[in-house]
């Protein structure tokens, strides 16, 4: 499946494409956006890397992994980006991350793109469940995954290895009936492109 775009009230959510190089780089080469990411701060070869890795998940099959370009509607600048990857094809289970320019943190943009991967993944992808995993001094994450109706599991023990050192992440999800029963309404409008 390609996504041409989701539309929110402020946002458009869309494939990664070429083009995006300047502004992804922009923010994936700060040491404060990450921080408490496992890449980063990026130089040029990681960003380009990066984005041919991305764009080549279109080839997936099946496609498993999703990962869009967050941008804002009122002036089309990238923000930052989104995604989903299946992490379990026979028991429907996807995963969810997403890293914004620190310009554009405290805006609400995180909650409502994060909002709208996790529609795609319940009603296009057809998962049952979405996790999703912050390290446990990243507050702004877990915001939005609470945001989002996500449900606090627990703590992970020294559960990633970043940047040489082990840490430990909160761990979040949300199942498709919990999120059905309590819809977040960010206006979405989801269009695929025709295969």
């Amino acid at each position: 499946m390609i996504l041409d775009y989701i539309e929110t009230s402020r946002l458009i959510i869309r494939e990664v494409n070429e083009a995006d190089f300047k502004s992804i780089h922009t923010y994936a080469s700060k040491a404060e956006v990450t921080k408490y990411l496992p890449f980063g701060p990026n130089n040029e070869v990681d960003t380009k890397s990066f984005i041919e890795k991305v764009m080549n998940y279109k080839n997936q099959n099946p496609r498993c992994d999703y990962e869009f370009a967050v941008v804002l509607k009122e002036n089309n600048t990238l923000i930052g980006g989104c995604g989903i990857h299946i992490t379990s094809i026979n028991n429907k289970e996807g995963f969810i991350g997403y890293c914004f320019d620190d310009e554009f943190w405290g805006k609400g943009y995180g909650s409502e793109a994060a909002n709208a991967v996790i529609n795609f993944g319940f009603d296009k992808l057809k998962v049952h469940r979405i996790y999703g995993t912050c390290h446990p001094e990243n507050i702004g994450s877990g915001k939005v995954m609470e945001k989002v109706g996500m449900i606090k599991e627990g703590r992970l023990r020294e559960h990633k290895l970043q940047k040489g050192k082990w840490r430990d992440s909160f761990l979040y999800s949300i199942l498709d009936h919990e999120y059905k029963a309590n819809p977040i309404d960010y206006c979405l409008i989801t269009k695929l492109e025709e295969e």
